[in-house]
């Protein structure tokens, strides 16, 4: 389940009209979601607030060995409307699953963005400013977030840490989504490492209107998107580098069947090759598989994993008792009244399982998960966790 932080900072992205799915970093985003989900360890506990539309914090409380814990800070130039409360969070919102992407949408043009006033102009840059100290070991993050026009984004984050080389890192992200394509450059201070990376979505650009043939009144509409992208990355000071490449082929909110997302990535100089294939068989169940095979070694991993959405029994009934309630004139229905949670399970060619529920009760967000490794039958389990969230 996504944390309180990382959720504000999508609703950014969505205030700032900003697709996080067109970039090749989120090419494997659904069989991630669906695989390789982390399941907690112990107790934690989270608290957090949005404050002010544009300020949030998070406290964070956990036990795993030793006493450990986080606080975190999160500015944003831009208000966010959305819900704070955990009570009214869309669950679609905060638990990662089957990722619907959507059309690919025209970039604004730049004089819309622009704020006059007296002659002089008077808009500002989007901006984003997050940070978060973890206790006992003393280590910061920091993320500097700013929307320098509509078609580009610079990102960039820093670790202060002791145990990390130089004290630390830093690394910058110059990220440009045009719709038809999108580009990102990356800088790290760790061994002066520089990439570059890119996807290219075929079919219909977004920036040029359709033509409609006569006799038609709309278009045709697009029921699914190949994607092809690459990156490339060097350490000047390691003198290492690498590359990859993917595919992917994704169906889209017009498509009449089941939804579905296949993608296969290649790293030619390390010899890995993924493929992924993810279906929403129906309304709560979505299955995903990947196949990883390595062509110097021989070597092959299987994983099969999927997720099952609880729809309560009567959600007509408990939104006619909600209705009870004398706050009749201001209760607006949710999109996930008729959620009660989601199971997420997962097993690989070497009997290793995961399992998470996650969902909601009363005011409460939680997660609770399990690591099972069924070949040390003397320890079984190895992992067990809760984790619970509540934010006002």
């Amino acid at each position: 389940m996504l944390g309180f932080m990382d959720y504000v900072q999508n609703a950014f992205a969505e205030s700032t009209d900003w697709n996080r799915d067109n970039s090749y970093g989120t090419l494997n985003a659904t069989a991630q979601a669906l695989l390789d989900f982390d399941t907690p360890r112990g107790l934690r506990l989270n608290l957090s607030s949005l404050a002010a539309p544009n300020f949030a914090t998070s406290y964070s409380l956990g036990s795993v060995g030793v006493v450990d814990g986080s606080v975190s800070y999160l500015y944003s130039s831009v208000p966010l409307q959305t819900s704070a409360k955990s009570c009214d969070i869309d669950l679609h919102r905060v638990i990662r699953g089957y990722r619907h992407l959507k059309e690919l949408r025209r970039p604004d043009d730049d004089a819309w963005w622009e704020l006059w006033h007296g002659g002089k102009r008077i808009d500002r840059k989007k901006t984003l400013l997050y940070g978060r100290i973890l206790v006992p070991h003393s280590t910061l993050e920091a993320l500097y977030l700013r929307r320098l026009s509509p078609t580009r984004q610079l990102r960039i984050s820093c670790v202060s840490d002791s145990s990390l080389n130089n004290g630390g890192t830093i690394l910058g992200l110059l990220q440009n989504d045009h719709g038809k394509y999108s580009t990102e450059y990356m800088y790290s201070t760790d061994s002066a490492l520089m990439g570059v990376r890119g996807l290219y979505n075929f079919g219909i650009d977004p920036r040029v209107e359709p033509t409609i043939p006569s006799g038609q009144e709309t278009a045709e509409p697009v029921q699914g998107r190949f994607s092809a992208g690459a990156e490339l990355y060097y350490g000047i000071l390691n003198k290492s580098g690498g590359i990859s490449t993917g595919l992917r082929f994704t169906t889209l909110p017009h498509h009449t069947g089941f939804p579905y997302t296949m993608t296969l990535t290649l790293n030619p100089l390390m010899g890995n090759l993924s493929s992924t294939y993810a279906v929403k068989a129906g309304q709560n169940l979505a299955l995903c598989t990947r196949f990883d095979f390595n062509f110097y070694s021989y070597e092959s991993d299987l994983q099969v994993g999927c997720e099952l959405w609880r729809k309560r029994r009567n959600p007509e009934v408990e939104w006619a008792v909600k209705k009870l309630r004398p706050d009749w004139d201001t209760l607006t229905p949710k999109p996930d009244d008729d959620v009660a949670g989601v199971l997420k399970a997962r097993v690989d060619q070497n009997w290793k399982i995961g399992v998470l529920w996650e969902g909601r009760v009363k005011e409460l967000l939680f997660t609770l998960g399990a690591s099972l490794d069924l070949k040390r039958r003397e320890q079984i389990f190895r992992a067990v966790g809760v984790e619970l969230q509540y934010s006002s």
